[in-house]
Formats: C-alpha cells, sequence, structure tokens
C-alpha cells in the first residue's frame, strides 16, 4: 500500500516555460516564500512535486531577485539542493561558500542556512521530506553567537 496516495490528478509532463525572464512550470502556481515578510527579501516559490503526487517528498524550486535572501534558519530535517541559475552566496552553519549553476548543496539537520543572491537572480531547486518539522529561527543570543565572526556577520547584513 502507497503511504502516500495521489489525492490529484497530474499531468504526466508539465513543461517548463520562462516567464519575464523567471523560471515557471505549467499548471505549477508561483507561491510566496513565507509568511513572514521581514525574515527575507524577493523570493518565490513553486511547489514541483508533492506528497499528493505519490512521492514521500517535495520538490521546491525558489527563486531570489539580485541583492535578495532567504530566510536565516534551521530545521531538524536536512535540506537538497541544486543551483539551477545565477550566482550568490550560501551560509550552512558558520561557512559561506558561493555557489553556481550545478552546484549541489547539502544542509545537515539543525544547520543555519541562508542563500544570498548576487547580481543576477539566483533560482535552485530544494528536496526535503514532506513531513518536516516547521523552521527554526535564531533567538537574539544566537543570532549574536553567529555574528562574532565578521565574515558571519557581513554576510548577514541585508
Amino acid at each position: 500500500m502507497n503511504p502516500f496516495p495521489s489525492h490529484r490528478r497530474i499531468p504526466p509532463v508539465r513543461r517548463f516555460r520562462p516567464h519575464a525572464g523567471r523560471f515557471r512550470w505549467e499548471e505549477v502556481p508561483l507561491r510566496t516564500y513565507k509568511p513572514e515578510a521581514n525574515s527575507f527579501r524577493g523570493v518565490t516559490r513553486q511547489v514541483l512535486f508533492d506528497a499528493a503526487d505519490g512521492l514521500p517528498v517535495q520538490v521546491r524550486y525558489f527563486e531570489i531577485v539580485p541583492g535578495g535572501f532567504s530566510s536565516l534558519e534551521r530545521h531538524e530535517h536536512p535540506h537538497a539542493v541544486v543551483i539551477l541559475r545565477g550566482r550568490g552566496r550560501v551560509l550552512i552553519g558558520t561557512e559561506i561558500h558561493a555557489v553556481a549553476p550545478f552546484d549541489l548543496v547539502h544542509v545537515p539537520p539543525m544547520t543555519w542556512h541562508q542563500l544570498r543572491a548576487g547580481a543576477e537572480p539566483l533560482g535552485f531547486l530544494c528536496l526535503v521530506a514532506h513531513d518536516r518539522d516547521r523552521p527554526q529561527y535564531p533567538t537574539p543570543d544566537e543570532l549574536a553567537a553567529l555574528r562574532a565572526r565578521p565574515d558571519v556577520a557581513a554576510f548577514l547584513q541585508p
């Protein structure tokens, strides 16, 4: 028995259709990144595959506008990220890495992470388990500990 039964009929192929310089797929709605408007800047998301499609995972496409950034957060679950377009930087724990198309990024559980776009849109796929915990945001003390490193403090500046 499939523990993730399909509750909707999805087409076998959903075509990729770039739109106004952004990545889009047919019949895949563009969604708000998160309800917390002060924790990120210029991020959209599309859920490409979900448990409703009979998969125990969620595959999402995020796009960050030039100069934008995702939330600084951590989770109990890991993330697998594939950069598809643009260049930027990613904070994983207390390490900052440059990223470019086709780079693979692994975010271990309970590790602070944030992605920042450079001078062009940064687009990436993110694979996570469908059933997962909600994001945790740093407390003032945790944020101060991260900012104690000058390179991380500079990265975290909007």
